[in-house]
């Protein structure tokens, strides 16, 4: 069901409106404001309850416990941290049944944007503050905003959205973060924490079952501490069927999913001041895309001689499909990641803490992409149809970082060193897999294999029958040097001077060695290097309301598109960041308001330029690639950020978010088309407005520890564009989920509990277009892929 925009412009107004009607208690309650506790002396206690996402004991009944985050590579209370920084707890993630990266894209965190690349689960694109990048699903191009888990920066989209292991919280930094996170964080950093070895017995099991034949199991483990080391075991399963059937047997289907992973860690404490953190993670994700559907036909109103005629078996579908019109084969995408990180800490004076990270990791994506079917390609008599994108991708990266972090009197520091090292390999094929009858009245599936020569006209998906359109070899290099110091002066210790820098190193190569089946030998180098400051003031302007002012740039690192002809380089594109913002709690520590404004400034915006070759000498002829270069001119790009949190009365918690953003980017002469003419780029998955409110109840029930508790969240977003090149809009979206849950239910004498739960996403089965191209107009129809229908089930969770 869709819902008309007056119905979604009321839920922003209610909010506002609720805004409206307390604040006259805010002023009230300014005076008798407590100030908030150190959050250093507070980072175990929250630690301790995160399992549950309940306060930490830091916080008197009624009121908000502090929030403890690690985005200034030290724990800080998140009000007290002068970045915009969003906090996606465990309860969060529970609530919202979260399994992977991709269930965030409902809008949990209005300013961050997770995407499919395509329509493929097995790449996501992550974006915040509008800067979501159109293409990085590559061997030589890199996202904006990066992505960390316990530290650790993940180079590629590929693997993404694998299940998440035992997640304490997720950390939305908000804006560039160039000097203590560095290259690709020019809209910010998503920063993954899990929870480590407790050295005590005992663990969470879970298990749930829903529709779609969907079930998911869970097993976490804390073993004793043995010679002062202590063991947690990780182990994650996750299915779903898929939400779209294809009738073809033996093919199964579209946005299924079926995810296995296990981790240990092992944390090693020999003597006081002294940590070592080693885990080993491997997991594998088995993945089809969303389904890609013929919206309308013919809606540029051509006579009927003049555009290709719809097959009969093909239908025209606003509304989102269920079963498929036509088979068309169809295998799970394979995701494998795999990862060794050692992370040591030695605090060698109370005012000094040496840190290393040292992290290895691998990537590999065998992907199988036929969601197209006929829906995309006009039909001609015995002409085939439905092309299945086929690609395999390898990565491996090596990190290694060193940092010093402490205080001294008046001065915070850290300071640090970093090296990165990747090296990818992709090739891929387009092969079609079906062929319509004189009439398209039926089809036939073409063999997968083929014998004889292999052209672009004669190939099947068997890997020995694969006509590779283009193959590539990338490695980069990564050196870094940064520092941050924080002065608090004796005279204002209400004043935080931050000031902070990075100089990075960035050196890439590689080789485009096939284009259309043919060996070439183009070559890309890529050698420069940048330096990224910061300065942030920061102002205690009273208990309970910190204010600050905050410049800031970041990069995302230059590279090469090996869907080009000649993967020609080219150069970073940066951004420059002015941030004002206001972090307040009120009414007794009731009330929580956080506010951001910023502008940034982004110079030499990579772009995508559509090219055809038509160099009868060229090994590319023909074929129509993709050219990147920097475009001149400054992307302009605004924003507001409101985040609000209330404790009305005992057990109830109110939320609600808002993101504003505007982006505005300069037309850019396209220098592959005669005469140069202007070309618009648009930012992708980039609502003007989106908003995000939950409820959570909690009821004490039975005596003891048990109580049903019971979380309703609602997410909205504006239409979007898709594509960078087409000035198309997907619909608004208005997505509802929610759990009631009888939670800590005493099972026997030594302590194990249990929850028995119900959960929903999108609980009012909303249908939403969140991906549209409008390119095939000319000749048959707008496609689309629209949002996964509403999921529900039940789950059992044992905590002992």
């Amino acid at each position: 069901m869709r819902y008309q925009p007056g119905f979604r412009l009321q839920l922003l107004l209610g909010g506002a409106l609720l805004a409206t009607t307390i604040s006259p208690a805010f002023a009230k309650g300014i005076a008798a404001e407590e100030p908030a506790k150190a959050a250093d002396d507070k980072a175990a206690a929250a630690t301790a309850t995160a399992d549950e996402g309940k306060p930490a004991d830091t916080a008197e009944a009624g009121q908000m416990a502090d929030v403890v985050v690690s985005a200034t590579k030290r724990d800080t209370n998140l009000q007290k941290t002068p970045i915009a920084i969003a906090v996606v707890s465990a309860q969060i993630i529970t609530d919202r049944h979260v399994q992977s990266l991709m269930d965030l894209a409902d809008g949990a965190v209005p300013s961050l944007r997770v995407a499919t690349f395509e329509a493929r689960q097995s790449a996501l694109t992550v974006g915040i503050r509008g800067i979501v990048p159109f293409d990085a699903n590559q061997t030589a191009r890199d996202q904006g905003v990066g992505v960390y888990i316990d530290g650790v920066y993940l180079g590629r989209q590929q693997g993404l959205n694998a299940a998440l292991f035992d997640v304490e919280r997720v950390e939305v930094l908000r804006g560039p973060q160039g000097t203590l996170f560095g290259r690709n964080t020019e809209g910010g950093a998503l920063s993954i924490v899990t929870k480590g070895p407790t050295g005590e017995f005992g663990g969470r099991a879970s298990a749930s079952v829903g529709n779609f034949g969907s079930y998911d199991g869970q097993l976490h483990l804390n073993l004793p501490a043995f010679a002062n080391i202590a063991v947690k075991l990780d182990g994650v399963i996750q299915h779903q069927d898929p939400t779209v059937k294809d009738p073809l047997a033996g093919s199964i289907g579209w946005n299924a999913y079926h995810r296995v992973g296990g981790r240990i860690a092992a944390r090693w404490t020999p003597f006081d001041g002294f940590t070592a953190d080693v885990s080993f993670d491997k997991a594998k994700d088995e993945n089809t895309p969303f389904y890609s559907q013929l919206i309308n036909y013919n809606p540029l109103g051509k006579p009927a001689g003049s555009i290709a005629i719809l097959p009969a078996l093909v239908g025209v579908h606003p509304d989102r499909q269920s079963v498929a019109d036509v088979g068309v084969p169809q295998q799970y995408s394979v995701d494998e990641t795999e990862g060794v990180a050692a992370s040591l800490k030695y605090k060698v004076m109370p005012e000094l803490e040496l840190r290393s990270i040292t992290a290895w990791r691998k990537v590999g994506t065998n992907q199988w992409d036929n969601s197209g079917g006929p829906e995309r390609v006009p039909f001609s008599p015995n002409g085939k149809f439905s092309r299945y994108s086929l690609s395999d991708l390898y990565q491996s990266q090596f990190s290694q970082e060193f940092q010093a972090v402490g205080s001294i009197p008046q001065l915070d520091y850290t300071a640090g060193l970093y090296y990165f090292t990747e090296q990818a390999r992709e090739s891929a094929a387009t092969p079609s897999t079906n062929q319509w009858n004189a009439d398209g009245t039926a089809y036939t599936i073409l063999p997968s294999q083929v014998f004889g020569p292999i052209t672009s006209s004669n190939q099947g998906w068997d890997y020995n029958s694969r006509f590779l359109q283009r193959a590539s070899y990338a490695k980069a290099r990564s050196y870094s040097a940064y520092g941050q110091f924080t002065y608090t002066p004796d005279f204002a210790p209400v004043l935080h001077l931050t000031v902070g820098g990075r100089y990075t190193k960035d050196k890439r190569n590689g080789l485009l060695y096939i284009v259309q089946g043919k060996p070439t030998a183009f070559t890309f180098n890529f050698d420069k290097g940048r330096f990224d400051p910061m300065v942030t003031l920061a102002f205690d302007a009273a208990p309970g309301i910190n204010l600050y002012a905050k410049y800031a740039t970041g990069y995302r690192a230059g590279g090469a598109n090996d869907r080009s002809q000649t993967f020609t380089a080219f150069a970073p594109e940066s951004v420059k960041s002015y941030e004002l913002g206001a972090k307040m709690e009120f009414l007794d520590r009731k009330v929580r308001l956080n506010l951001a404004g910023y502008i940034m400034d982004r110079s030499g915006t990579q772009t995508d330029f559509d090219n055809v070759d038509t160099n009868p000498q060229s090994p590319t002829f023909n074929l129509h690639t993709e050219e990147t270069r920097n475009a001149p001119g400054i992307s302009k790009i605004r924003g507001v950020e409101v985040e609000l949190t209330a404790m009305p009365i005992d057990h109830l918690t109110l939320g609600a978010s808002y993101a504003y953003t505007s982006v505005k980017i300069p037309p850019t002469a396209n220098p592959f088309l005669p005469g140069n003419p202007l070309f618009q780029v648009f930012a992708v998955y980039t609502p003007p407005n989106a908003a995000s409110g939950y409820v959570d109840y909690e009821v004490p029930v039975g005596g003891g520890d048990s109580k049903v508790r019971l979380h309703l969240d609602a997410n909205y977003a504006d239409a979007a564009y898709s594509f960078q090149a087409e000035n198309v809009l997907t619909d608004s979206s208005f997505i509802v989920n929610g759990r009631i849950a009888l939670a800590d239910v005493t099972m026997n004498s030594i302590g194990t509990k249990a929850t028995f739960s119900i959960w929903a996403r999108n609980l009012l089965d909303e249908s939403h277009i969140y991906r549209r191209s409008n390119a095939n107009n000319a000749v048959l129809g707008s496609y689309a892929n629209f949002n996964t229908p509403r999921t529900f089930g039940g789950e059992v969770s044992i905590k002992f």
